[in-house]
């Protein structure tokens, strides 16, 4: 149990961690990676060199220890935080090599003069009530998923049963259950995670699926990365009629319901989970502006299934920017997106719903252009694909 003085102690050292949060994550990392390999899987060792990982749990445990007396301050952080565990199957047991790696590492890199056995015991009794938190809401969405028609736990086989390029770098594997069984209904916007062992080491990645549920099977579309160990084994070495280790459906970004008019705005393979969205929204006949900006016409996924929409929905209206293109390549605008030209393409009114989703230097400018634009913060909507960070 938390105590208020605990709580004040956790409080007071949020200043040292603002100044050296992030080496304090790296050094956390570098234990509970490095003696605990059974953990390995949950985390993307590419956003680990990158340190978008250990940046993004640091502004967590700020976040955190922040909102220390007044949790609700936190927003849909937990929720976030909640599904991307689901999706890659985070356990309870997991919880406890956490939180002593964590202790460690606030010990060892404030040294005990300033990590007295006073401030650990505080940060330890911090670190089980957020544990007891999440674990009883992870535990609530397992069960869900597993009681929901088409639902289940922990990993289900799926076999790819088809292989589509859509892109010069994205590829749509189209997934049935092995089994024969009905498939879950997802929300628009939702991911999934896959298990593999690739080279003798487990991997675990989320994939935005990237079409409306039918009841039938998923499909995921999945960009090519330079040096991706696991993009790049779904590209060369998976194929029609290979079984995928699948975790079910989770995600808190998803299509809201509403009659405002909706806004998709989309980077790259950020378009995969707009799609979903995209399809849903039609059926009920509100106004849809769908941006999406990629590098140049090659590289633009799904363009013709766009269009087609567009043709026979009129209330679809889809705009298209490309950094380099070419006369015949159909583009409406060449160059960065910006905030003119995005205020060109927004409906008239700016009450409206709008999601967006790409790489963190294109978010971080679609958030500020929408708010610049006057478009109310608590309609915009976004997630990432990697470690949540801040878009600043």
């Amino acid at each position: 149990m938390l105590t208020d003085a605990q709580r004040a102690i956790v409080k007071a050292t949020v200043p040292l961690l603002e100044t050296g949060g992030e080496a304090l994550t790296k050094h956390f990392y570098r234990i509970m990676l490095g003696e605990y390999p059974e953990v390995r899987p949950l985390f993307n060792q590419a956003h680990q060199a990158s340190g978008d990982q250990p940046r993004a749990l640091a502004n967590s445990v700020l976040m955190y220890a922040r909102h220390i007396d007044r949790l609700e301050g936190l927003g849909n952080l937990p929720a976030q935080i909640v599904h991307k565990h689901v999706s890659l199957q985070v356990q309870p047991a997991q919880y406890p090599i956490v939180g002593a790696c964590l202790l460690r590492a606030i010990r060892e890199v404030l040294g005990a003069e300033i990590a007295t056995d006073e401030v650990i015991a505080a940060w330890a009794a911090a670190y089980q009530q957020l544990a007891d938190i999440l674990i009883a809401a992870e535990e609530q969405v397992y069960a869900a998923n597993e009681a929901a028609p088409g639902g289940w736990r922990g990993v289900r086989a799926f076999r790819v049963s088809s292989k589509v390029a859509e892109s010069a770098e994205i590829t749509s594997f189209y997934l049935a259950p092995v089994d024969g069984g009905a498939v879950v209904a997802h929300e628009p916007g939702q991911y999934i995670g896959l298990r593999f062992v690739i080279d003798g080491q487990e991997q675990r990645r989320n994939y935005s699926l990237s079409a409306e549920p039918n009841g039938r099977g998923l499909r995921i579309s999945v960009k090519r990365e330079a040096g991706g160990v696991v993009s790049n084994h779904l590209h060369d070495q998976v194929l029609e009629g290979s079984v995928l280790e699948v975790f079910p459906p989770a995600g808190a970004f998803t299509l809201q319901e509403s009659d405002k008019p909706l806004v998709l705005i989309s980077g790259g393979v950020g378009i995969t989970p707009t799609l979903a969205m995209l399809s849903e929204a039609l059926k009920s006949g509100r106004p849809v502006h769908f941006i999406h900006c990629a590098r140049n016409r090659a590289v633009h996924a799904f363009r013709d299934a766009i269009d087609a929409l567009a043709e026979r929905h009129p209330q679809l209206r889809r705009f298209y920017c490309y950094d380099q293109a070419e006369g015949a390549d159909g583009a409406d605008a060449v160059g960065l997106l910006d905030q003119d030209q995005l205020a060109q393409w927004l409906p008239a009114t700016r009450d409206l719903d709008a999601y967006f989703l790409g790489p963190k230097p294109f978010m971080a400018l679609v958030k500020r252009s929408l708010k610049a634009l006057g478009v109310p913060e608590e309609q915009t909507r976004y997630e990432f694909f990697g470690p949540a960070a801040a878009l600043n």
